[in-house]
């Protein structure tokens, strides 16, 4: 693990690497002059060598003199307007550029934003995430001590809540990113018993006699071409005072392959990334217990594998949910929103102030935002402004989606309530949304649409390629959220 640490002054301060940022126009940043002066012409060659002028995402290394007091100076770019996000990318940037370094100091944390220190703390923690975990050799060792420079106790206790959001984006990028045959239904369920267990956390795991008691038949549909039978958790974070509470529903696909409405092989070959719903409630709340956030969460994640075995779902079957409504199956491989309308109404059971589903659900929201925005919709304004403000302090891009009631005619089935696809290709992420508004009921309700952002397609700052652990930052954010506005204004929703 690594350590973070409070560092002396820069005066009296050594090591192996220092990172330093620089604005645009190669304006210094918290230690840039200290650093000028003692290096002097030799920085401004480097600097010019490079063409680095201090723009966000530019790094430039050099390698000290005998006498200077760390071995490699970092000047990392931040750009103009200094926000939250830029120094979580650039601290991403030192993780990702100090990974073989075992003792790296900087002064990033003293930009003056609000909730530096945390940042940093996320952004290098991220960066130096792996998943080694099927290497036959190992891989050199990473970092051991990021040391902040001059941080104070506060400094150094927003860092560690960094920290604790950093693990918790690790959880569920290694859920996402581990094969589909490491992580059946079974599996997830006792690795969400491990993480429930030390902490202040309740939970109920659901087998397949107890999911068809319940009457979910959305996630018995979606698992019955499968050999590995499903699991149901509910989870329960309830701190004592807490007067406010979130609903959390993930979608926990263990494997998509379509089912019957079989993808193309290539279109199979990322579908484990289909549980990342599930992975980044689990994710949050691990965070939301760690920090001692005072709001009530239930977290509910429906897991199935999609598979067409000979039990199979057929297109025509109509399944019944949890709450009466019945469904005309159409396409088998529109699978998540079926699991979604269970867990949904279970989610409304426990009369929350707000639920917020995240999902892999559409390729449609995939070719509309691109890979690294997702979607989100709403029954309720001031949901949907809290969900898309803690995802901006948060770092992680949302954007807002219609819901036209006169959609909804798309998904008139002629022998059943609802059916699961529209008549066309055609605006298929707004009638997924539609559809889950079906088992939502009054509650106010945001549907986040991770499908893809889940996945991160290169290695940049703090994220690496595969399983991003997109929305646990968002989520832990919201908490932190409704916590402050219930204490200071009565309404969680603002």
């Amino acid at each position: 693990m690594i350590e973070l640490a409070a560092a002396e002054e820069l005066e009296a301060a050594e090591g192996e690497v220092l990172a330093v940022p620089v604005l645009t126009d190669r304006v210094w940043g918290p230690g840039g002059e200290w650093v000028a002066e003692r290096l002097g012409g030799r920085l401004t060659e480097v600097l010019d060598e490079a063409d680095f002028d201090g723009k966000p995402g530019q790094v430039a290394s050099m390698p000290t003199p005998d006498g200077f007091p760390f071995g490699r100076v970092l000047l990392i770019g931040l750009g103009d307007e200094v926000e939250l996000e830029g120094i979580r990318q650039a601290a991403g940037w030192v993780g990702r550029r100090t990974a073989r370094n075992r003792d790296v100091a900087t002064t990033l944390h003293q930009v003056d934003v609000e909730g530096a220190s945390r940042a940093v703390a996320e952004g290098f923690l991220l960066a130096q995430y792996r998943f080694d975990r099927y290497r036959s050799e190992a891989r050199p060792p990473l970092s051991s001590r990021l040391r902040l420079i001059g941080a104070n106790a506060a400094q150094l206790e927003e860092a560690e809540r960094g920290r604790i959001v950093a693990n918790a984006v690790v959880l569920a990028r290694d859920l996402i990113n581990e094969p589909a045959g490491g992580k059946a239904p079974a599996a997830v369920a006792e690795l969400a018993a491990a993480m429930a267990e030390p902490r202040q956390i309740d939970l109920e795991i659901l087998d397949e006699a107890a999911i068809s008691d319940l009457g979910l038949g959305g996630l018995l549909g979606v698992a019955a071409g499968s050999e590995r039978p499903p699991r149901l958790l509910r989870l329960r974070y309830r701190p004592e005072g807490a007067k406010v509470r979130l609903a959390l529903v993930g979608k926990g696909i263990t494997f998509d392959s379509g089912g019957l409405t079989l993808k193309p092989g290539a279109a199979m070959e990322t579908m484990k990334t289909d549980v990342s719903g599930a992975a980044a409630v689990l994710g949050a709340l691990q965070a939301i217990s760690d920090l001692g956030l005072e709001v009530e969460v239930v977290a509910i994640t429906p897991l199935a594998d999609n598979m067409p075995g000979g039990g199979a779902t057929k297109p025509g079957d109509v399944l019944r949910a949890r709450n009466g409504t019945t469904i005309e199956v159409l396409n088998t491989d529109a699978e998540g929103r079926l699991v979604l309308a269970d867990g949904l109404v279970l989610a409304g059971e426990v009369e929350p102030d707000l639920i917020v589903d995240l999902a892999t659900l559409t390729g449609a929201c995939h070719v509309a935002l691109g890979d690294k925005i997702a979607g989100v919709w709403s029954n309720d304004d001031g949901a949907a402004q809290s969900v898309m403000a803690a995802a901006r302090r948060a770092g992680e891009r949302v954007w807002a989606m219609p819901l036209p009631d006169d959609y909804r005619k798309n998904l008139e089935s002629d022998v059943a309530d609802l059916k699961n696809v529209g008549a066309s290709r055609y605006g298929g992420a707004i009638n997924a949304a539609l559809f889950l508004r079906e088992f939502v009921g009054e509650v106010p309700w945001v549907h986040v649409d991770i499908a893809g952002p889940a996945r991160w397609p290169e290695e940049e700052h703090y994220q690496s390629k595969g399983g991003s652990g997109f929305g646990v930052r968002t989520m832990v954010t919201l908490a932190e959220d409704l916590a402050d506005r219930l204490a200071h204004d009565g309404d969680p929703l603002g």
